[in-house]
C-alpha cells in the first residue's frame, strides 16, 4: 500500500521541520548558538568585571593590590558597591606618604650616625655603643 502525498501539503518541507530519521537541524543549529553566545557574554562579563584592576594596573597604582582584592570581593558575593569602589579607587591618584617618611627615616638615621637603613634593625646597646663613640670621638 503505497501511502501518496496529499495535493494540499508541500512538496517542499522548511529546514527546520524534523526529518524521518530523527535528525532536527534546527536544535543542533540553536544549541551550537547558545553553546557560542553564552561563552561570549561570560567573556565580555569578565572583561567588564576586571576593568578597574585593569586600570589600576595600566596606571601604575600603588592601590592596585586594593583594587584587585575589591574585584575579587564583588565578583564572589555579587555585591555591585565593592566593585563600584574599586572603579573609584582605580580612578583616583592617592598621594605618596611612603616616600617623604623614607627621607626622613633617612636624615634621622645619618644625624644619629647610623648606616643608612639600618636604624631598624639596631639593638638599644649598638644605639647606645654608637653615642658613647661619637661623644669619645668629639672630645
Amino acid at each position: 500500500m503505497a501511502t501518496s502525498v496529499h495535493p494540499a501539503a508541500p512538496h517542499q518541507l522548511p529546514f527546520f521541520l524534523p526529518g524521518a530519521d530523527g535528525s532536527d537541524t534546527l536544535l543542533a543549529v540553536m544549541a551550537i548558538f547558545i553553546v557560542v553566545t553564552v561563552a561570549i557574554v561570560g567573556v565580555l562579563f569578565l572583561r567588564l568585571h576586571t576593568l578597574p584592576e585593569r586600570m589600576a594596573h595600566k596606571s601604575q597604582k600603588l592601590q592596585f593590590e586594593i583594587v584587585a582584592v575589591l574585584g575579587l570581593i564583588a565578583l564572589f558575593t555579587h555585591m555591585h558597591i565593592f566593585w563600584i569602589a574599586g572603579l573609584l579607587l582605580a580612578l583616583i591618584d592617592l598621594p605618596d606618604f611612603s616616600s617623604p617618611l623614607r627621607r626622613i627615616a633617612g636624615s634621622a638615621e645619618k644625624v644619629a650616625g647610623l648606616p643608612p637603613g639600618e636604624g631598624d634593625t639596631i639593638s638599644d646597646e649598638k644605639i647606645a655603643r654608637n653615642a658613647a663613640d661619637q661623644n669619645a670621638g668629639a672630645h
